[in-house]
């Protein structure tokens, strides 16, 4: 499919109307659309005298991602309870790079992460610390990446199931840690870890669907927990736990989609997190990654509408490349703002949904061809070979317990 790049003048007419109403909110819109119009502006004259633009510096992005590994900038001294986090984003946006480290260096993050695992069962934030259904995502989701008999052997899924037995509620919601508050993210991590891991029964996410379902809002979108506001994080959530959990038919899908395309910015091309909130790269996954589960439960009734992507993949895919890469490696929220591991992992990940959303034909690249990124897994943030292997290797080696302690 050919790209499409929007014209400056097309984007402009875009431009937030604030109907003579000024509040901190239409100011921070204007101000933000204008910051990213000189970015728009400044490209297309740009690209009037290099075609191959718009261009993603996957070596740069490579090499810094690749010394983080290692080496971390002291400001990540505050992220010392999310180190899994750190590994599996750094890993997940190498692979989308297709640049992976070698066989030693993988290794070593095995023998890192086996550190983080808690005797109690699951993955704390780093050796010696509590279990939490987060970082006991971000683990699994790693050892996934690595894919090797070392990496999946050294996950303990005895003591691992026992754990989440032990953040389950009666309601079937999920806490994620032990005492600790319960929300919509708690119940998704522990699907998609137990559908990796073959640890999955249906005692164990009783009434969870439910629990999902009562999170969706008046907007369509999903909240933390009832009652709250819906949110991009949050939706996707939703969405993918209720999908892996091949409950999709309680939810309200249209609404959920009336209120996600609202989310995509016209000026910028990317997506906001909430109702008239700014634009954030990250939630090119968090919205973005929505779309193909959604075409996926539409064509159940309608084999289709598989191929609609439902969104504006040029957009997005211009939004990312033109205006969220860092000169010196990394990706960022929006311009203006520093890099940083997480946004490099989700806005990577977000930009390979839009080249990739249907799943089927061929990827729908902006801009060079070399733009193309590796594919994910919608469900799990994983590449979808990657996600097989894991599940196929867990259901060879089942774990040597009863479902419950």
């Amino acid at each position: 499919m050919e790209s499409r790049i929007r014209c400056y003048e097309n984007i402009l007419e875009e431009s937030f109307n604030t109907e003579n109403v000024v509040t901190d909110t239409s100011s921070d819109q204007v101000y933000i659309e204008s910051m990213i119009l000189k970015v728009y502006k400044q490209f297309e004259k740009d690209s009037s005298l290099d075609p191959e633009l718009p261009l993603l510096k996957k070596k740069i992005h490579s090499r810094v991602l690749k010394s983080w590994l290692f080496n971390l900038p002291k400001s990540y001294e505050c992220l010392d309870a999310s180190r899994p986090w750190l590994v599996y984003w750094i890993l997940h946006s190498l692979w989308l790079l297709n640049d992976m480290p070698d066989s030693e260096t993988l290794s070593q993050v095995v023998e890192f992460l086996s550190h983080c695992q808690h005797e109690d069962g699951g993955y704390g934030g780093g050796p010696g610390q509590y279990p939490h259904l987060g970082t006991t995502y971000a683990a699994v989701n790693a050892l996934s990446i690595i894919g090797t008999d070392e990496a999946y052997d050294s996950l303990d899924r005895s003591s691992l199931q026992r754990f989440l037995w032990t953040v389950r509620d009666v309601d079937g919601s999920f806490a994620l840690h032990k005492g600790g508050e319960r929300d919509i993210r708690g119940a998704y991590c522990a699907v998609s870890i137990a559908k990796i891991t073959n640890t999955c029964t249906e005692a164990l996410f009783d009434k969870t669907a439910e629990w999902v379902v009562s999170c969706q809002t008046y907007e369509g979108g999903f909240a933390g927990c009832p009652g709250m506001e819906a949110h991009g994080g949050y939706a996707f959530c939703g969405i993918a736990a209720l999908a892996l959990l091949n409950r999709t038919q309680l939810c309200d899908i249209d609404a959920l989609l009336r209120w996600i395309v609202n989310r995509q910015m016209r000026v910028e091309g990317g997506f906001q997190g909430r109702t008239n909130k700014l634009v954030d790269g990250c939630y090119s996954f968090w919205q973005g990654a929505a779309f193909p589960i959604i075409s996926a439960i539409l064509a159940q009734d309608n084999k289709e509408l598989i191929e609609n992507v439902l969104f504006n993949q040029a957009a997005l895919q211009e939004y990312i490349i033109i205006c969220c890469q860092e000169k010196n490696g990394g990706l960022i929220d929006k311009p203006g703002k520093a890099r940083d591991i997480y946004h490099t992992c989700y806005v990577l990940s977000g930009l390979s949904v839009a080249q990739h959303s249907t799943g089927v034909g061929d990827p729908y690249v902006v801009g060079c061809p070399g733009n193309e990124l590796n594919r994910v897994h919608p469900l799990h943030n994983v590449a979808p070979n990657l996600v097989y292997n894991a599940v196929h290797y867990f259901i060879r080696h089942p774990p040597p317990v009863k479902d419950k302690n």
